[in-house]
């Protein structure tokens, strides 16, 4: 999973303080931290190195031009570009990346992938079932394959075929990725279309998912579009809210108790909204 954000400087040291992340350059295994993976399975949530494009606003290109890592000083007389993606890694492992918008009216968002073993032919089954492909498979360098769909409702998500970075080294624990709950207008929709796609990761034998869905009225305003919900875990969820208010965020949806734990939905000091989760 990813945030797209304005400032990916500013999202470091917000998330940076918040989770205890520290941060490298995508595709770098250097000082800030290594590469790790994990074995997920289909379906599963991830967390790619740097996500699938989105669509450019019409007639406004995309900027040129390569960060340097952070921490290192730039050669003399030549001006430093901002830092375009940055990799999270918790105690050394993979846990989320940070991209840079190329356009400002792009949505600030965390960002939901599913691992799947083949985005192709999952992109066709997309479409059959009544999504849309908003950004058809393509390559990310050599670390794997991306794309960006919605379902029939409009929810946004991705998807990540794992070439040389497989997604998460750590979840499930303190500063990590936890759940993905989808808030939809029609919950049976929800079932028929994402039970087809990730049928054995959702049903199956061996199934368990970190994956739900609910009706978007159960939290949001009713006008609220269809969208996914990023859940990091907490050991303290008013701690974490007094942390979040510290650096700049804010508070969307005081702490509620859900089936899967106690949860808060927050935003970061640049409007990117994810929840808070103390199981």
């Amino acid at each position: 999973m990813e945030a797209q954000l304005s400032d990916v400087e500013a999202g470091r040291r917000f998330y940076g303080e918040l989770f205890g992340w520290t941060f490298g350059q995508t595709g770098d295994s250097g000082e800030d931290g290594e590469d790790g993976e994990s074995d997920e399975g289909g379906g599963d949530a991830g967390d790619p190195a740097s996500g699938p494009e989105r669509p450019k606003a019409p007639g406004k290109a995309e900027q040129p031009g390569t960060a340097e890592r952070p921490g290192r000083a730039g050669r003399p007389g030549v001006p430093q570009q901002p830092v375009t993606s940055l990799r999270a890694y918790l105690e050394g492992e993979p846990v989320a990346a940070l991209v840079r918008k190329t356009d400002g009216r792009m949505p600030t968002v965390w960002s939901v992938y599913f691992h799947t073993p083949d985005a192709r032919a999952l992109a066709e089954r997309i479409r059959a079932g009544g999504g849309q492909v908003v950004t058809p498979p393509h390559p990310v360098g050599e670390l794997g394959t991306a794309a960006l769909a919605a379902d029939p409702e409009g929810a946004v998500f991705a998807l990540w075929e794992p070439g040389g970075h497989r997604g998460f080294g750590r979840r499930h624990e303190p500063g990590t990725f936890a759940w993905a709950e989808l808030y939809t207008r029609d919950t049976e929709a929800a079932n028929a279309f994402y039970g087809d796609l990730f049928h054995d990761a959702l049903f199956g034998p061996d199934a368990d998912p970190d994956f739900g869905r609910a009706p978007v009225s159960d939290v949001f305003p009713a006008e609220m579009p269809p969208h996914f919900l990023v859940h990091f875990l907490v050991r303290d969820v008013e701690a974490a809210l007094g942390t979040v208010a510290r650096l700049g965020g804010r508070v969307r949806v005081p702490p509620f108790e859900t089936s899967y734990g106690r949860a808060a939905v927050v935003s970061d000091g640049q409007g990117a909204s994810f929840a808070l989760l103390q199981r």
